[in-house]
């Protein structure tokens, strides 16, 4: 037994300790060499040991590491906050900037809520969001997040706003085929709103690509518009959960950048600061911010560390490296040099169900038929065995929920830095094929169980 003191997600685990990265590799305390295909938790954007955000870290360092945002304000956040508004969409133009994810979905709800407060406006208090979905692990993320295993353990805490159908076009919950349904998905939303009334409702949540709740399920194109127009026809505020899929995962700053739809508010995170620093932000537009300031001048949220300086100039300098190397506009080549080799794998082992998402956030479904789309049994483990044979094989992969209910089936995600190079591509596929191999003898020998 361990006699560490740090508390670990899993307690009875094992945990090899990393002892410094480079470019998408981690190399362990050993010398074993993994290629980080995750990101971590699809964070990384820019890879390990960037020199320049070191150097800008420490420059800053040098001349303050703290500043409390109710007394001072400081360069680097002021810096930032101009470079966000800069790589959004027009009118996107002021930062909330927290520590987490979480925290800014939550900041997000809240500016909802003091919105409408401000306009005079105070029943309108509920969150609509969407059933396979992650907002975040705070209590109020959480009641947003649509994810049934993760909502188990606090249901009797929480609100009820997931109830609305995610788009899930491989197992689509109305039954018909994109695109011929003409994303009668986004319809939900409305019927929902009838039900609620929307002189009840501040704002509707959702992720453009669905990610650990569903395996990197993307918005059908037009499903954004629709749901955009739904909500400006009944007075509702759009929040883009951008946490996982901004900052140019997508191909794109965000990824509702797609469909041009511009949100009332974005939380971002993750990605903002590559993970080298703890930050994430809320970006509100400016007719949000504006209505406040002509009442109470003030919004209700923050934290000790908001807005740090340090943190601070860790995202500039990703942000300026992203644009610098100029890596979003590569992503697009990068994903389908992936998806070409997903498909050829999937020749050789059809229970790759269904290959998808946006940019270098993919998914792949996994199940037992593929004609039928029948998910392996839960007791399998099959997930978990294949992100163990992963690791064992040098290769980070992202675990996943799937299946119509967001819980019975098996999905991973592949999310590389968005540095990642054709060649290391290509390592990364040899590693998968290795791994997969291993994964379909574990498969036959569990279906000799049966």
């Amino acid at each position: 037994m361990s006699d560490s003191s740090l508390i670990k997600p899993a307690l009875d685990g094992t945990y090899t300790k990393i002892d410094y990265g480079k470019g998408v590799y981690l190399y362990d305390e050993n010398g074993k060499k993994y290629l980080d295909a995750s990101s971590g938790a699809v964070t990384v954007n820019i890879g390990h040991g960037v020199e320049s955000i070191r150097q800008a870290v420490d420059e800053q360092m040098q001349k303050v590491s703290f500043v409390y945002r109710s007394q001072f304000t400081s360069g680097p956040a002021e810096a930032l906050a101009d470079k966000i508004a800069e790589m959004t969409a027009e009118g996107l133009r002021y930062s909330f900037f927290v520590n987490s994810g979480s925290e800014a979905t939550e900041t997000a709800m809240k500016i909802a809520l003091q919105y409408w407060q401000e306009r005079g406006k105070p029943k309108k208090t509920k969150i609509i969001s969407r059933w396979m979905s992650y907002h975040g692990i705070t209590m109020g993320a959480l009641s947003m997040s649509g994810h049934s295993f993760r909502r188990d353990r606090f249901v009797q805490l929480l609100e009820s706003y997931p109830s609305v159908n995610p788009p899930y076009c491989y197992r689509c919950p109305l039954g018909k085929e994109y695109p011929s349904c003409k994303v009668s998905c986004a319809d939900d939303l409305q019927s929902m709103i009838h039900k609620i009334g929307k002189e009840n409702i501040a704002a509707f949540i959702c992720e453009p690509v669905i990610g650990a709740a569903g395996g990197a399920i993307p918005s059908p194109r037009g499903y954004l518009r629709k749901i955009k127009e739904i909500c400006d026809e009944n007075d509702i505020l759009y929040i883009s959960d951008e946490v996982m899929t901004g900052v140019g995962r997508t191909g794109r700053m965000l990824g509702c950048d797609y469909e041009d739809v511009v949100p009332d508010i974005v939380a971002l995170g993750k990605g903002m600061s590559g993970g080298y620093t703890p930050i994430a932000a809320a970006v509100v537009h400016e007719q949000i911010v504006e209505c406040i300031k002509q009442g109470s001048a003030s919004i209700m949220s923050g934290h000790t560390f908001s807005a740090n300086p340090l943190s601070c100039a860790a995202s500039l300098a990703v942000l300026n490296y992203l644009e610098k190397e100029k890596l979003i506009p590569q992503v697009q080549g990068k994903k389908e040099h992936l998806i070409e080799k997903l498909v050829q794998l999937q020749q050789k082992y059809p229970w790759m169900g269904d290959i998808r998402g946006e940019g270098l956030l993919i998914g792949v479904e996994l199940v037992h038929e593929a004609q039928s789309k029948r998910p392996f049994p839960r007791d399998w483990n099959v997930t978990n065995t294949l992100i163990s044979m992963a690791q064992e094989n040098g290769l980070l992969l992202y675990p996943a929920q799937a299946g119509i209910d967001g819980m019975l089936g098996d999905a991973f995600i592949i999310s590389p830095p968005l540095s990642i190079t054709i060649a290391e591509l290509d390592d990364l596929m040899g590693r998968l094929e290795g791994t997969l191999e291993r994964l379909s003898l574990y498969l036959q020998d569990q279906s000799g169980k049966e």
